[in-house]
């Protein structure tokens, strides 16, 4: 009789160990999924911000009475940012994705030879008062204030 005890008391602490291990796999699963999740949001964040922070940047690094202006092109609008040398910088769409060049200031658009920012379906500009503009994209919008006294040239 004391084997019969014994042997149900070995299975009961293999079972309950069966049952701590399954418990540990699952909370590793579980605890895995989640910092997936976490960092697919965070590179997504930093995606979106990305694009955000690189626009504020540029207009801010080169902003001067009269530089900013929005013209429109044959894919929608486009940021040019005269550099006061003949040349700018000019931010628009193509073919879903945001591209940047820098050309002299009459030069034909060149997608071919620009710089790919990010890829978006959206590039909106917008002008809500005198030296404010609002750049919308895939990734948000953006409130641009001109320091610059001319502000934004329509």
């Amino acid at each position: 009789m004391k084997r019969s005890g014994r042997a149900s008391q070995g299975l009961f602490t293999i079972g309950i160990a069966a049952l701590f291990l399954a418990g540990f796999f699952l909370l590793v699963v579980l605890g895995a999924k989640s910092y997936q999740n976490t960092v697919a949001g965070q590179s997504e964040n930093n995606r979106v911000r990305a694009l955000s922070s690189y626009l504020t940047a540029v207009v801010r690094a080169n902003d001067g009475r009269g530089a900013v202006s929005v013209q429109q092109g044959e894919d929608g609008q486009i940021l040019v940012i005269d550099d006061g040398s003949g040349y700018s910088l000019r931010i628009y769409r193509h073919d879903g994705a945001l591209l940047e060049e820098y050309a002299a200031r009459e030069a034909a658009l060149a997608p071919a030879d620009a710089q790919v920012i990010a890829a978006t379906g959206v590039f909106a500009i917008e002008k809500l008062s005198d030296g404010l503009l609002r750049v919308t994209t895939d990734a948000g919008s953006v409130l641009l204030h001109l320091r610059s006294e001319g502000g934004a040239t329509p």
